[in-house]
């Protein structure tokens, strides 16, 4: 049975602290809440980076839209108002306060991150060389998608 979302799309002033997170440092809260969606590999901060580095030349909206598409996956929520590519494209902010609210509900604290250990930003972590392996694969699959689209 398809879930709904608890929270709405466009209900990203609902929670401030979230909504002005996502707006200053958005590469955080991607970064947290795909760390959560991967199960921790990769960490968020080699999530948030990644990010960053697609932003840079704006195609960050194509790696969002792959963790959406993996949470409404993992927890069976609907495909809503429409495709997830779309939804990031259109609405980048507004996607990632959702799904980041989404997880927060789902009780997970998103500071802690998938493991829950007092790390800050970034809980998982890595050794040098295990990270750039992963982050290296990660900019290689996000660079043939790029490809793609253009």
């Amino acid at each position: 049975m398809v879930a709904e979302w608890s929270v709405g799309l466009f209900d990203c002033f609902g929670d401030f602290r979230t909504c002005c997170l996502t707006f200053w440092c958005p590469c955080v809260t991607f970064g947290r809440l795909a760390g959560i969606v991967d199960k921790g590999s990769p960490s968020c901060c080699m999530n948030g980076t990644l990010y960053v580095c697609l932003a840079c030349v704006g195609c960050n909206w194509l790696y969002s839209c792959t963790k959406r598409s993996a949470m409404r996956s993992q927890y069976n929520l609907t495909a809503s108002p429409c495709m997830d590519c779309c939804v990031h494209f259109f609405c980048e902010s507004c996607a990632l306060c959702q799904e980041y609210k989404e997880l927060e509900n789902r009780g997970f604290n998103m500071a802690k991150g998938w493991e829950g250990q007092d790390g800050g930003m970034c809980a998982r972590h890595e050794s040098t060389w295990e990270a750039r392996d992963v982050f290296l694969e990660h900019v290689h699959k996000m660079m043939l998608l790029a490809l793609l689209f253009c």
